[in-house]
């Protein structure tokens, strides 16, 4: 094949590949995404409890006026818990309400399930003629079925354009190839024996860039047309077409463990809300300023008493804070299903 368009050098300032970890594209330093996205929620629920404990006894510790004489009357412990009753209650009857909505959008008339099992079933087709086997069952595996099918069309692409007649066009299609190839090992390798219900599967397919792959494949397709003939142009078009077809089922994946971790939100903040509720009413009826006397390492013991309990009752308002701001990061990181990029730091 022969081209109009051949160069004696090779323009290598063009972005053919890019940042494949969503870390990296998001161009947010290592803490922040570990407390948004990947710490345990509810380790991550542990460290908010502690730390709200150590700024509380910390602070009161440091005022200039003692805790004492502010709790001679009773009002201060009264007021402060009685009010917590009031926000634990509202808050779990809230985030329930949410749970509940959940569940409800699984429910409908036979008609709707009906069409619904046929969508499902119909992707599912879909994919099993993309892989050339039955779809599976397991969210992980059907990932790494679409990325291996993904990664084998690369291959392909790479093989079938080895001799192209354009060495600009060769070097890109190497670039491109191989950080195709080497983020869908890792994604595959990442997804491996991952547990639905986790973030494990999530983090994994968070990190397969395929957006910014589908349009490179466009790219390609446009500006190489002269370049490229028919058998060519069918070997792109095959990997954009897997690629493709990792989208959708990313986002179902998303939505079902959007669902999960809702429900099991609720579940966690009503176990919370018991012993929170709980340990409220005790501080309101039976803790005053003659409760508790002395001091440890040279802080009253009321101050330990009164930041212990605060952060206990907390404990429903940092879980929903902990599983809510994972929810919303991934949202914010999925808000397109096709080829456009939204932030700054990945163009």
């Amino acid at each position: 094949m022969s081209s109009d368009s051949d160069e004696s050098t090779v323009d290598k300032d063009i972005d053919v590949s890019t940042a494949n970890t969503m870390r990296e594209r998001a161009g947010e330093n290592r803490l922040k995404l570990w407390i948004l996205l990947s710490a345990n929620r509810l380790v991550l629920t542990g460290i908010l409890t502690l730390a709200m404990f150590l700024v509380f006894v910390v602070s009161v510790t440091v005022l200039p006026s003692p805790l004492s004489p502010q709790l001679s009357s009773g009002d201060t412990i009264d007021t402060l818990f009685s009010t917590m009753i009031t926000v634990i209650i509202t808050g779990t009857t809230l985030v329930v309400t949410i749970g509940q909505l959940v569940i409800s959008g699984e429910n409908g008339s036979l008609g709707e399930q009906r069409e619904r099992m046929e969508n499902s079933m119909d992707f599912r087709d879909s994919t099993e003629e993309l892989i050339g086997a039955p779809s599976p069952a397991d969210p992980s595996t059907f990932l790494q079925g679409i990325i291996e099918v993904s990664q084998d069309r690369a291959e392909a692409v790479r093989d079938g354009l080895s001799d192209i007649d354009n060495d600009q066009l060769q070097w890109e299609i190497d670039e491109f190839t191989e950080s195709l190839i080497g983020n869908s090992e890792t994604v595959r390798d990442r997804l491996e024996g991952a547990q639905f219900g986790s973030f494990d599967v999530m983090h994994a397919a968070l990190d397969y860039n395929y957006a910014w792959k589908i349009f490179q494949v466009e790219r390609l397709l446009y500006d190489y047309e002269e370049d490229l003939g028919e058998p060519e142009n069918e070997l792109l078009n095959e990997l954009k077409t897997a690629l493709s077809m990792f989208g959708p089922a990313r986002e179902h994946v998303k939505t079902l463990y959007f669902e999960w971790v809702l429900v099991t939100l609720s579940q966690l903040i009503l176990y919370a809300a018991i012993p929170a509720l709980a340990v409220a009413g005790i501080m309101v009826t039976a803790v005053d300023i003659g409760a508790v006397t002395g001091s440890t390492l040279s802080v009253e013991n009321i101050t330990w008493l009164i930041g212990a309990a605060f952060s206990i009752t907390l404990l429903p308002f940092f879980l929903f804070t902990a599983y809510v701001s994972r929810i919303v990061g991934i949202a914010k990181r999925t808000l397109a299903i096709e080829p456009l990029i939204l932030r700054e730091s990945q163009r």
